[in-house]
């Protein structure tokens, strides 16, 4: 259902059971799915891809062109997965030549004032906190949380389950499972409550502890922590997760905020 005062392009391709409110715009190359509601005031640019039982509010902006002097206009889009929630004024830009795309997983929330700049990535069931900033080229695994107000740094990669505290400047990768919190944004224990709310046994959060013990209290560089990582823990799919993002993390991983009574 689309009211009158909404403006949409004979282009777009808008699926059963939209509701799109007055006021509203939305561009051609436009596809928005099944049981989406698109609110008063918003702004859909070209390239947008919107799933199935999506809702998004007031004032956000959805797949303009990139905030990047290197983009030259070339073709890209902006996709948001299915359940995905977008509040007040939030502003999503569609991708530049570098991968094409921004993508916006399954089953997040983005809070108000959110920014995703080109080219990010987020996974599935993220959640960014009001204010939230992300710059270019960002990559967040599934069920990362960041708290309101953080800002992050281009080329940043955020691993799985982590949770970033409000108010962080976050300017180095933040391995899966953790906490990170303080300034500068350190390591602050393993993510044990949000894993345990996800079904993660005791004994599989344990064996993170441990993997973490090496890496940021052991005293070891990186490397020498991730061979004894290797040499003395079993293969698992956590562990390799670990493993694999230090071994491929390109900006550096945070470091130890120096307690060593964090679990």
């Amino acid at each position: 259902m689309t009211q009158p005062l909404a403006y949409v392009h004979p282009g777009a391709k808008i699926a059963q059971n939209v509701v799109i409110e007055p006021f509203t715009t939305i561009q051609n190359d436009v596809e928005i799915g099944e049981g989406t509601w698109i609110g008063p005031n918003v702004t859909i640019f070209e390239g947008a891809r919107i799933g199935k039982n999506c809702k998004i509010f007031p004032g956000a902006v959805v797949s303009a062109i990139p905030q990047d002097l290197k983009f030259k206009g070339e073709y890209t889009t902006a996709e948001i997965g299915d359940n995905t929630v977008i509040r007040e004024c939030v502003t999503i830009n569609r991708g530049t030549v570098d991968r094409n795309k921004t993508v916006i997983g399954k089953n997040c929330l983005l809070m108000a004032y959110v920014h995703i700049a080109h080219d990010c990535f987020l996974g599935d069931n993220v959640i960014l906190s009001n204010g939230v900033q992300l710059a270019g080229h960002i990559t967040l695994g599934d069920f990362v949380i960041i708290g309101g107000t953080s800002a992050v740094h281009q080329f940043v990669n955020i691993g799985a389950h982590s949770m970033v505290a409000g108010g962080s400047l976050v300017r180095k990768d933040v391995p899966p499972f953790i906490k990170a919190a303080r300034e500068p944004l350190s390591y602050s224990g393993v993510n044990s409550i949000g894993l345990r709310r996800r079904n993660f046994t005791s004994e599989k959060i344990e064996e993170i502890q441990e993997i973490y013990r090496i890496i940021y209290l052991s005293g070891l560089n990186n490397s020498a922590a991730i061979d004894k990582i290797e040499l003395e823990l079993a293969a698992t799919a956590e562990r390799d997760e670990i493993i694999n993002f230090v071994r491929n993390s390109e900006r550096g991983i945070i470091r130890s905020g120096g307690n060593k009574n964090v679990e």
